[in-house]
């Protein structure tokens, strides 16, 4: 058969034009693609072979040729796959974008063996013509497994290409390229050194199924019999270990794999398996890292586990596949099939990916649930590292927000260095006690401090102290736990478990009264500092304190919104005051006697001012506070 020149349709033209300059932006990975066509053909030709005994074809050594000619500017593909007709050429290679993989599935449901081979089956499509972004021309010899004669494809990629039979074809594909020259500063490399190929090959086709070998190239002035000496170099290590079964991987190549795809010099904390079979198809390794990197709150921290689509390298940081909270965790996620876009590098939104990312999220911390058990100190440490992190996704990941609170621990009065967990909480809690009491603050000496805690210390009420900034935020969404709502000790009014009975009901009534002109008149004297003024159940050591109301935000949490960029208005808190405290009783008692009440003001703003202090704030007027302070201790001497 002569030789034909064809044209490429024109929509064609324009996206041969498209591959060659704008969709990919790297262009190493035109080796890629063709490496993981030549895989797709070596897979297809292992299947064909078993599915007819009287193919004659040589399935004895699947495997890829890489061959590089410096001189000759030459870089060349082969396999001895299943290789393709002089038509399949026409169809597949003529036409871009035109996939055979529809039509061979179809072929395969109609012979009721799609479900053994839906794995195997890969594109041949656009990825082809990636190679014209490092190649003036491209040529292609291929035969088809069982028939006698090849076919010959070439194209400069300017719109035409020619194709003609070939006599002397071996079985599979060849693919030739005559490389442009090399420039360095348009990222165009010199695709004929060996440590380059090497390179590209291991970043993106480590794990292919098939030994990839490269030969050696002969030196110069060399006639090529030195090089023909030599045994090939097999570039790819094959070793998939997520695709392995536990049994056959040591714990030492688990970590290996974790410190090559982390950069980190320890191991792991813990090693996650999944492999999910059906409809959809994906294996997944994951590593909990046993410390937490310096930058894992910056905004520039690359997160995401690494991506391949039949052990073929897509892009290293995968944000899609696990939550923000769960940023730390790294690994290796090998789906069968996704949607890509054209260039292999952007994923396509749609089911599939959300089916991993949810799966993924619930297995990370189910397994950390199970070390809370199985391996404590181990659980311990990931929580000191990761604990922060973790809370996050009891603000943002409302579907799993039990498992999280399952598997949080925090500090707590009952236990100076042991944290606890909420269920451990809810197992100590009091006779009558309704709720879980937590306070927030910026330290745990501060939170144990505080006049808030005052009354809860007295009864022996377990408190948890949170001090990471994320607290604020979280309590402030999640309302209970195990049918107990969470509760502030600094928010709202507090009838704990005893007051009723300290207090007959006739006592209180006429503390209530006898204080009433007081908390009006300090209500009147601070105006729009405070929301109200009323008598304190918690406080019995402090004369008072200040407290938010029950769905108002917190001062650190009004601040957190503020330094987000957020202008939330500023709440009005409530001024607590303590009918035992002496100094209460003092201005009590004072206010009643004195006709002239302008010097009592000045006290009001003191205690406030106070009350302020006690809960780490900044007075209003902080120098005017410190000279009533002043002269208020210039009398008392």
């Amino acid at each position: 058969m002569p030789t034909e020149t064809f044209e490429f349709r024109v929509e064609a033209r324009q996206l041969l034009q498209l591959m060659i300059h704008s969709i990919y932006s790297n262009k190493d990975v035109f080796l890629r693609e063709l490496v993981s066509n030549a895989s797709d053909a070596l897979d297809k030709l292992r299947l064909a072979a078993l599915r007819d005994d009287t193919l004659d074809a040589d399935v004895s050594d699947l495997h890829i040729d890489i061959e590089a000619d410096g001189e000759a500017r030459t870089l060349t593909v082969r396999d001895n796959g299943i290789g393709m007709s002089y038509d399949e050429v026409a169809e597949l290679i003529g036409t871009i974008a035109n996939s055979g993989t529809a039509k061979f599935l179809e072929q395969l449901r109609q012979a009721d063996e799609a479900a053994d081979a839906e794995g195997l089956i890969g594109q041949f499509g656009v990825g082809f013509y990636s190679s014209f972004m490092v190649a003036d021309e491209v040529t292609l010899v291929t035969r088809r497994a069982g028939e006698t004669q090849g076919t010959r494809w070439s194209s400069r990629g300017e719109g035409t290409y020619t194709l003609e039979t070939a006599d002397e074809a071996p079985q599979g594909t060849t693919i030739t390229l005559h490389l442009k020259p090399a420039d360095p500063e348009n990222q165009l490399h010199d695709y004929t050194s060996p440590w380059k190929l090497r390179e590209i090959v291991k970043r993106y086709s480590d794990f292919i199924t098939w030994p990839i070998r490269m030969a050696p190239q002969a030196p110069a002035g060399d006639d090529g019999d030195g090089a023909a000496a030599r045994e090939p170099e097999t570039l790819n290590s094959m070793k998939a270990l997520w695709a392995r079964s536990r049994d056959e991987v040591k714990d030492e190549e688990y970590h290996e794999l974790y410190k090559h795809i982390s950069h980190d010099w320890q191991d792991p904390l813990e090693t996650i398996r999944l492999q999910a079979e059906g409809t959809f198809e994906y294996q997944a390794l994951l590593f909990i890292p046993s410390h937490a990197p310096h930058d894992l709150f910056t905004q520039g921290y690359k997160r995401g586990v690494q991506l391949y689509v039949k052990r073929v390298f897509i892009m290293d940081d995968c944000e899609a596949l696990l939550p923000p909270y769960l940023r730390f965790v790294k690994g290796v996620v090998d789906a069968q099939d996704l949607s890509l876009n054209v260039s292999r590098e952007i994923l396509q939104q749609d089911r599939h990916i959300q089916m991993m990312h949810r799966r993924l999220a619930k297995k990370v911390l189910s397994s950390v649930k199970g070390m809370m058990t199985a391996a404590p100190d181990r659980y311990a440490t990931l929580w000191r590292e990761f604990g922060p992190v973790l809370k996050e996704g009891l603000v943002t990941d409302s579907e799993n927000r039990d498992a999280l609170l399952a598997v949080s621990s925090f500090a707590t009065t009952h236990d100076a260095a042991e944290p606890t967990t909420l269920q451990q909480y809810v197992e100590r809690m009091k006779d009558g006690q309704e709720a879980v009491y937590y306070m927030t603050g910026d330290s745990r000496e501060s939170i144990e401090n505080s006049p808030h805690m005052e009354a809860f210390r007295d009864r022996g009420i377990e408190v948890l102290l949170l001090t990471d900034p994320v607290d604020e935020v979280w309590t402030d969404t999640v309302a209970e736990f195990d049918g107990k709502p969470l509760r502030s000790v600094a928010k709202g009014e507090l009838a704990l478990d005893g007051d009723d009975e300290d207090k007959p009901a006739e006592d209180r009534e006429k503390r209530n009264e006898e204080y009433a002109e007081l908390l009006t008149w300090m209500k009147e004297q601070l105006g729009e500092d405070i929301k109200e003024v009323r008598l304190s159940s918690r406080l019995t050591v402090s004369p008072a304190c200040l407290v938010s109301d029950t769905n108002d935000l917190t001062p650190a949490l009004e601040n957190l919104y503020r330094a987000m960029g957020q202008d939330v208005p500023r709440a009005q808190r409530i001024l607590e005051l303590n009918p035992d405290h002496t100094l209460v009783k003092g201005l009590n008692r004072a206010l009643r006697d004195r006709a002239d009440r302008a010097a009592l003001a000045e006290d009001a703003e003191l205690l406030h001012g106070l009350a302020v202090l006690a809960e780490g704030g900044r007075p209003k007027e902080p120098a005017r506070f410190t000279q009533l302070l002043a002269e208020r201790l210039e009398r008392a001497l």
